[in-house]
């Protein structure tokens, strides 16, 4: 317990050390603003990423639809900041409820589908929900949505980002995430087991919804302009490509994935048309060589990292078999 409790102190340091470094690099300009931006779609896109984890990688149902709750959540935190000049935080929770239930709502009929099926219709109705706001004036239609103000800003985003993480994390520990499990395992043994299954996939599809709907919030304030074409189905395969980049089924994966797969092609800007071809031609060569994504299942043991540390840093050494030893679990 005594470990456990100096663990998320340590934890809770680097947590906040890391957004010190950032946030004084940006408020006195030493970090361009360029960068700034990167980094704060980077937050966006690992909110994304982790909740859509939570449906795909944990509860094992094949969701592509992801981007129409994203794009929920953008639109009403829009229109409540414009329309009723509510507190930005106010209209993200809105935003990110009002995507809830309609996940709830689309989740009710589907979830009884498997496989490809499920895949099919999450895709469909994410279209759907494109083409609806396409022909909704008060949204801007085809011409899509301006004026949006700009409220967010790195700290909003980080601490966003890190109570999704937290929240996703803790949920896959509980037992409701194990029930969650169960289902991606083997659903027809779960539910031999009196686990409900379409209880639990409705969970998580609902949760995922949320955060989604959160992150299109933080879109909206950031951008100032909402257009219906950037919440299609490729941005959908988008956020499911940072998934299976990842692994499956692993937030350590996620937030790796996320992050090479949001900086890399800025990384490869200088070599202008080639940088796409480059791009794709990694995700490639990663399935063909390691089709389980980059942490396939596993996580990184936090545990571990306190030893190897302590062990670099202080020469505090806990040696295994003569050599010290850092590992993941699973």
């Amino acid at each position: 317990m005594k470990k456990l409790k100096n663990l998320k102190l340590i934890l809770g340091i680097v947590v906040m050390v890391i957004y010190s470094i950032f946030f004084v690099l940006i408020q006195t300009g030493a970090l361009n603003p360029y960068y700034g931006q990167i980094l704060i779609v980077l937050g966006i896109n690992i909110i994304l990423a982790v909740s859509l984890n939570l449906v795909i990688g944990f509860t094992g149902q094949l969701a592509l639809g992801h981007a129409g709750f994203m794009s929920i959540g953008g639109y009403t935190a829009a229109i409540m900041s414009l329309n009723y000049n509510l507190p930005f935080f106010i209209s993200l929770v809105i935003g990110g409820l009002v995507s809830a239930v309609i996940g709830f709502l689309i989740g009710m009929p589907i979830l009884r589908l498997k496989g490809d099926y499920l895949a099919i219709t999450t895709l469909g109705f994410g279209e759907i929900i494109r083409v609806a706001v396409v022909n909704m004036d008060f949204l801007g239609g085809p011409r899509g949505l301006a004026g949006i103000p700009k409220k967010t800003n790195f700290t909003w985003v980080y601490f966003i980002t890190l109570f999704t993480v937290i929240i996703i994390y803790n949920i896959i520990r509980s037992p409701y995430g194990r029930a969650m499990l169960s289902i991606r395992e083997d659903e027809i043994a779960s539910e031999s087991m009196g686990i409900n299954t379409t209880k639990f996939k409705m969970m998580a599809f609902v949760i995922a919804s949320f955060f989604a709907g959160i992150a299109g919030g933080l879109y909206a304030h950031q951008f100032m302009f909402l257009d219906p074409k950037s919440f299609d189905f490729l941005k959908s395969f988008e956020i499911l490509t940072f998934v299976v980049f990842g692994g499956m089924g692993s937030l350590s994966g996620s937030l790796m994935a996320t992050t090479v797969l949001t900086y890399l092609p800025e990384v490869l800007r200088t070599f202008a048309e080639y940088r796409m071809i480059i791009y794709a031609a990694s995700l490639v060569m990663l399935m063909l060589f390691r089709p389980q994504g980059i942490m396939g299942n596993k996580e990184i043991n936090l545990a571990h990292i306190k030893e190897f540390i302590l062990c670099k840093l202080l020469r505090k050494c806990k040696k295994k078999g003569g050599a010290f030893n850092v590992t993941i679990e699973g």
